[in-house]
């Protein structure tokens, strides 16, 4: 897959959908083992951060099989669970509501929920600006808004290890476990993803204000919190 150009567009999409109904029986498994578990915490920080009441409702886009809705449901919220693709919802534990659709279109009432999730997917979508605009409509006007991507450690060691490790490694591991197309994709896949500063000023276009962005232990990761505009 890293050979031939990344797919754009509709075929992006495509691709996107049909990838992770392939790879859902052993996600988590590889996604544990690919971070050696610092993704429980890093969800434990995003859900936290949220400073949101008990019992509020969020919407976990992108959710795949529900480690984000079920880290909600431990701090007690009310999550619900939307995807692209059904095998990954299917593959879930414990997601009592769950919706299958296009995160740039999503099938839900306007101001409805008091924050939005989102872990590891922002280059998965193929339009971003709309996908961002719709997690806006859909929160409430002061709701929070908590996001989690991949990102990558400042140049030195740490990023020489940290390449090595997801360009090399990982697809390994994903190809001994899992499917070796999707492993090989998703590291190339990060190509699609916008700079830090473009990511904010595409949630700022959207509605949202007070954006904060930081990195996760030294750059293996990224977070951004916001909150919908009155």
């Amino acid at each position: 897959m890293t050979s031939t150009p990344l797919p754009q567009g509709d075929a992006k999409t495509a691709y996107v959908r049909s990838m992770f109904d392939a790879i859902a029986p052993r996600y988590e498994l590889v996604n544990t083992l690919m971070t050696f578990g610092l993704d429980a915490r890093w969800r434990r920080r995003a859900v936290s951060d949220l400073r949101l009441a008990p019992h509020s409702v969020v919407l976990d886009v992108a959710a795949g099989t529900g480690s984000f809705t079920r880290e909600l449901h431990r701090q007690g919220h009310l999550a619900i669970a939307v995807d692209l693709s059904f095998n990954m919802l299917h593959a879930g534990r414990s997601l009592p509501e769950r919706v299958q659709a296009d995160a740039s279109a999503l099938p839900l009432r306007s101001a409805t929920f008091d924050g939005v999730t989102c872990g590891y997917a922002l280059r998965n979508f193929t339009d971003l600006e709309a996908v961002f605009l719709e997690m806006a409509r859909v929160l409430r006007p002061g709701g929070r808004l908590s996001l989690l991507e991949t990102a990558q450690p400042p140049p030195g060691l740490w990023r020489v290890g940290f390449r090595l490790w997801f360009q090399r490694v990982v697809p390994f591991i994903g190809s001994l476990l899992s499917d070796r197309d999707a492993y090989h994709y998703l590291p190339a896949s990060t190509a699609y993803l916008p700079d830090a500063p473009v990511l904010v000023a595409m949630l700022n276009r959207a509605g949202f204000s007070a954006v904060n962005h930081r990195r996760v232990l030294g750059g293996l990761s990224q977070q951004f919190l916001a909150t919908r505009v009155s």
